[in-house]
């Protein structure tokens, strides 16, 4: 019997234990979970052995026709108790509707994953509502930027390995919601662990992944958040010399991130730990920290300014009504607009 609103780690679970519905429809924005899966489906439901005979793989392109996966799909397996088919790149494949015919009157004996990226099939179509009553719907969408760090707590547990808080930060902020690439960046830090060390601190995210560890604009927030005048122009002193691993661009883009948040925080109808975490769809309580110290230190009015002044910060970096002055020049105004 199909289950429904199953997250990927239910159906993890589910496979893991060896429960595999004939029909797995994997769709969504963010590929990660809809490759994890379909790998976790093969390397569960075949041994190595049964795989060579077993397993095909479809890479679809817009000429691989509907009847070319209903006939891998409907033939039986070779001295095993199951064959696996995955549909890759579905979303390529016309007429992917069709496969509804198949779906009611799937091979028992055929585990079949269709694997539909950046995007989702409309559920009043045909295909969805006939894989629902057999097998298993499940949409994987792009995480917001407050679930980064428990996505990269929960990937380095599994491996038994821990992480600093503001490591953890830099590691969300620096390579951002692609969670393919994310997770290759932190099994590239893994593998970089000396033997026996089982927690990643903020000085080895630097050395490993190019980040300084007192000069960033992670740093940087933190200075401005609490207002402290000297330590922020330090560390914009040193981002000015180092521009190539500190694009100004992209640091005002992530000043302009963390006040429209702390605007955020500012209408959120409820002000407790627990209200700003709901409003700003953040999970950990750590990560509200330099927010509401920015609150503590900025009124909502300078706020506003402030967002207003990084607009136009923009606009001049990028050669709006900036007349003689240098990036050097402007990079300093504002940050003299924002602390004082």
């Amino acid at each position: 019997m199909a289950k429904t609103n199953m997250t990927h780690r239910d159906i993890l679970a589910q496979v893991r234990a060896k429960k595999f519905p004939p029909i797995f429809l994997l769709m969504g924005d963010e590929a990660y979970y809809i490759d994890l899966i379909a790998e976790e489906i093969a390397n569960n439901a075949l041994t190595k052995d049964e795989q060579d005979f077993n397993q095909t793989v479809i890479y679809c392109t817009r000429e691989t026709a509907v009847a070319d996966v209903v006939n891998c799909a409907r033939r039986y397996p070779m001295m095993a108790k199951y064959q696996v088919v995955i549909v890759k790149e579905a979303q390529n494949l016309l007429k992917i509707d069709e496969l509804a015919v198949y779906a009611q009157n799937p091979m028992q004996t055929t585990i079949l994953v269709i694997c539909y990226k950046n995007g989702k099939l409309d559920g009043r179509k045909k295909l969805v509502p006939a894989v629902e009553k057999v097998g298993i719907v499940f949409e994987s969408q792009k995480l917001k930027e407050g679930m980064l760090p428990s996505f990269i707590t929960e990937y380095l547990g599994g491996k038994q390995i821990t992480i600093e808080e503001r490591a953890c930060m830099m590691m969300a902020e620096s390579v951002g919601s692609d969670l393919n690439r994310l997770a290759g960046e932190l099994e590239k830090l893994v593998l970089a662990l000396p033997a026996g060390q089982t927690r990643i601190t903020t000085d080895f995210v630097g050395k490993n992944v190019g980040i300084s560890k007192e000069f960033n604009v992670w740093e940087l927030r933190t200075a401005v958040a609490s207002r402290n005048i000297e330590k922020a122009n330090k560390i914009m002193y040193y981002m000015e010399q180092n521009t190539k691993a500190n694009p100004t661009v992209m640091t005002v883009s992530f000043l302009f991130n963390f006040f429209a948040l702390v605007m955020q925080a500012y209408y959120s109808p409820d002000r407790s730990e627990q209200g700003l975490l709901r409003h700003l769809e953040i999970r950990q309580a750590w990560q509200l920290r330099e927010y509401t110290t920015a609150m503590r230190n900025y009124t909502a009015v300078k706020v506003m300014q402030i967002i207003g002044k990084l607009r136009e910060t923009d606009a001049r970096l990028k050669g709006i009504n900036r007349g003689n002055l240098t990036d050097e020049d402007i990079m300093h105004e504002l940050l003299f607009f924002i602390l004082h």
